[in-house]
């Protein structure tokens, strides 16, 4: 059974409702993006063996829904310590030294992140003068980067929050939930 955290109050308060229901709409998301893709490469399967023609709209729409799970995932695996990490280099190095690389990594990721979320931005607002739309569902095709500079930033943010509480707190931190020594110990029970 999990221990449950004590509430906090004021901009800590806010903050943390602000992600835990981010949390939470990223896993609707991604869970339904994924179930979409599924139905839909099931559907365009079925349509070519029985009818003997594929689903036009089909690769289309799985491509929206590969953009759609993977920046919207982005948030969900920087806020819980998913991501790649390479630390044959880090291992090696003392607590300190540890420390000081971690700050830096969350830090470096966070900023470009955030200006990848940027130019992302830009990219988008051109494609939308430019008018292209999707030849087989026929809608604009800059709506469904829109995830993209949305999952961008949602992770930037969180590598900023990992940043801040590793400046603040002794222990390394992989995420603003996940210690380093917690991330070892459930890689140990693996």
């Amino acid at each position: 059974m999990s221990e449950e955290k004590p509430k906090k109050s004021g901009l800590s308060g806010i903050v943390d409702g602000i992600d835990r229901g981010t949390a939470a709409l990223e896993r609707v998301i991604m869970a339904t993006g994924v179930i979409l893709m599924a139905i839909n490469t099931i559907a365009n399967v079925i349509s070519r063996f029985v009818f003997n023609h594929s689903l036009i709209f089909a690769e289309e729409l799985n491509s929206i829904f590969i953009l759609l799970v993977t920046f919207a995932g982005l948030g969900y695996a920087a806020r819980h310590g998913r991501h790649i990490r390479m630390s044959a280099i880090s291992d090696a190095l003392p607590q300190r030294a540890r420390k000081i690389l971690m700050i830096v990594v969350t830090g470096v990721t966070a900023v470009l992140l955030l200006i990848l979320a940027w130019y992302s931005v830009q990219y988008i607002l051109n494609m939308y003068a430019k008018g292209r739309v999707y030849p087989a569902l026929g809608f604009p095709v800059y709506i469904s980067y829109l995830w993209v500079p949305i999952g961008l930033f949602v992770a930037g943010v969180q590598y900023t929050l990992t940043f801040i509480k590793n400046l603040q707190e002794t222990e390394i931190y992989l995420s603003t939930d996940l210690r380093e020594a917690d991330a070892r110990e459930q890689e140990l029970e693996l």
